[in-house]
């Protein structure tokens, strides 16, 4: 059982009662409690969105081959958790992100309405061409807007280094083990 505390808290930072707590839901599966853990925590960051971020880092990423870089303004509660380790990992993998995934807007609902009628001007010519029923047209636009918009924005984009989890769910998990709200601010990409 010791084990499996110490193996469950280095993948997920979490507190050794919450870990016991989550092998003992869980009947002693990993994995299992992995996920409970997860959940727990973005339940947390429910609870903790509320609260005032004023405080924070500006973390820039420089991609090896010098052609790419980003900055991103990443905000928590307090300035001890500023300087936290595992605060300035998450902007650093965010900032990473960043470089490689080129978001254009921070959320979904940022993608300007400009851009979607341009967008959708385009894909109905395609659906047209390709002799799409004009009954299933608003259906077919419907879902190329969502997968635009979550594709566009940094929040809704998979994590580059684990694509299981989206950036939101990511800045979520890192909530629960740190315990402050923490906000995603401004970015910037250049490119070469």
């Amino acid at each position: 059982m010791l084990d499996k505390i110490k193996t469950i808290r280095e993948k997920t930072g979490a507190g050794v009662v919450d870990v016991k707590k989550a092998l003992v839901e869980a009947n002693g599966d990993e994995e299992k409690a992995i996920e409970i853990l997860r959940k727990s925590g973005q339940a947390k960051a429910v609870k903790k969105s509320e609260r005032t971020a004023k405080e924070g880092v500006v973390i820039s990423y420089i991609h090896s081959n010098n052609r790419i870089g980003s900055m991103v303004k990443l905000f928590c509660e307090t300035d001890f958790v500023a300087r936290n380790s595992d605060f300035q990992e998450l902007a650093r993998d965010v900032a990473m992100h960043i470089a490689a995934m080129n978001p254009k807007f921070l959320n979904p609902e940022d993608v300007s309405q400009e851009l979607l009628d341009k967008e959708k001007e385009i894909w109905t010519e395609q659906l047209k061409k390709e002799g799409k029923p004009e009954a299933m047209l608003e259906k077919i636009l419907g879902g190329k807007e969502k997968k635009f918009r979550e594709e566009s924005a940094l929040m809704s984009q998979p994590f580059v280094k684990n694509p299981e989890i989206t950036v939101k769910e990511l800045v979520a998990e890192k909530i629960g083990v740190i315990g402050e709200n923490i906000q995603v601010g401004e970015f910037i990409r250049f490119e070469l």
